[in-house]
């Protein structure tokens, strides 16, 4: 039986996982400069950990978790998103505590597990980069988040990127906000989907996402949450457009934008591409916004937190070959005429590798045509040919692949003359 990928599952094969470790290594220094460290969290967690910070009204918890009872009875999810569990280290590792700097800053990567209906860009195992900040409720920090993420694309060569922030306001500003939805939704309560009735009752805030047809005609006229924000909320959000504004970032105000959590509040925003590889429709590549009761709700002290995630797979997607390094090339391809020599090798290319070279050789005991042809295949820079003869004289004969140029050199000293050759 020939067994097969499970649905919304892909295999990241050789030459394209070079693409992921490019983005992952630009991801680390780029994070590494504004101060974040890597956090690596379990892939799967208490279901309670999800349920507590995305909200049983989601569909993240209500329709795309991937959940199960453990042997020992516990109930156990496979993490949907990344800052969840980073929240749940943050307070179960007191990371709070006055010895850690303020803010706390971590990043994160890894594999994410949704149900549902896998497409262009979405998986049902999808990978995410992210980070997350804690303990400052600083607008200065809000701009440099967003900063942050705008360098990690522009570093990728992401174009055509569109800045989209929004505030959420304060408590009080939700609070109102809240009940001009309730307000506005209820007259139309009977020709919302089933999903959006439960969302009016729970929380309206969330009816705003929703992707049903319908419902979206009847959020067209919704009130606005920039009608609704208090003095403070106002001024807080002017500030953080001054900000961008002097780090010269261009931005939209997008007040249709919102986060159905409760505990977001004040800056959220979304960074959004158009490009051919999605049809030129306008995706969103980028999200983030400010959680200030998120470690609350898992059991932390009060503490203000903001971070943001990427989808890679959707990165991937975006990213062009003349934006990525060419593939570096072989430097020594051992050539083996013989027994003597095939035993050799070994302890050779050890001796290289160790020396910083990146080596190899036939093992496959091909003729001596057959394995300059793989090493032209491979781009070596240099071939090593070494026989009997070479083998009694302890020398080896050295070719330059790109010029066709051949000297003999000592092979007691060997990674030393390669180094003389190449100056």
């Amino acid at each position: 039986m020939r067994y097969q990928k499970p649905k919304g599952t892909m295999d990241i094969l050789p030459g394209e996982s070079r693409k992921w470790q490019y983005v992952e290594s630009i991801a680390q220094d780029t994070f590494n400069k504004y101060r974040f460290s890597e956090i690596r969290t379990p892939i799967f967690e208490s279901y309670d950990v999800f349920e507590r910070s995305s909200g049983d009204t989601s569909d993240i918890v209500s329709k795309e978790m991937y959940d199960f009872h453990d042997k020992g009875d516990r109930h156990i999810a496979l993490r949907p998103e990344g800052t969840a569990g980073v929240v749940r280290a943050y307070v179960e590792n007191k990371l709070y505590g006055p010895e850690n700097i303020k803010p706390y800053k971590v990043w994160y990567k890894g594999p994410m597990f949704r149900y549902e209906r896998p497409q262009s860009g979405r998986q049902r195992q999808f990978h995410q980069i992210g980070l997350e900040a804690f303990g400052s409720d600083s607008p200065e920090l809000d701009a440099e988040i967003i900063s942050v993420g705008l360098e990690f694309l522009n570093r990728l060569g992401i174009k055509n990127l569109k800045v989209a922030i929004n505030t959420l306001g304060d408590p009080e500003s939700r609070a109102n906000y809240h009940q001009a939805l309730v307000d506005y939704f209820t007259p139309f309560k009977d020709e919302l989907s089933d999903d959006s009735k439960v969302r009016l009752e729970k929380n309206p805030l969330r009816i705003l996402d929703s992707k049903d047809k319908g419902d979206k005609k009847i959020v067209a006229n919704a009130p606005s949450i920039l009608d609704y924000l208090n003095d403070p909320s106002q001024k807080r959000f002017d500030y953080l457009k001054d900000l961008l504004d002097d780090l010269d970032i261009n931005y939209e105000v997008d007040s249709t934008m919102v986060r159905g959590l409760d505990y977001y509040n004040h800056t959220i925003f979304e960074f959004m591409v158009t490009d051919p590889a999605f049809d030129n429709k306008e995706i969103t590549v980028l999200a983030g916004g400010r959680y200030n009761g998120l470690v609350e709700e898992l059991g932390g002290p009060e503490t203000p937190g903001i971070g943001f995630g990427l989808g890679v797979e959707r990165l991937m997607m975006l990213l062009k070959d003349e934006d990525l390094p060419s593939e570096s090339d072989l430097d020594v391809y051992l050539v083996t005429i013989g027994e003597k020599a095939e035993r050799a090798s070994v302890k050779i290319l050890s001796d290289l590798r160790r020396a910083g070279f990146s080596a190899d050789k036939d093992y496959l005991q091909r003729k001596i045509k057959a394995q300059f042809k793989t090493a032209n295949n491979l781009n070596a820079k240099y071939t090593v040919t070494i026989g009997d003869s070479e083998l009694e004289n302890s020398t080896a004969n050295v070719k330059n692949m790109a010029t066709g140029e051949q000297v003999s050199v000592s092979l007691t000293n060997l990674a030393d003359e390669l180094k003389k050759i190449e100056g």
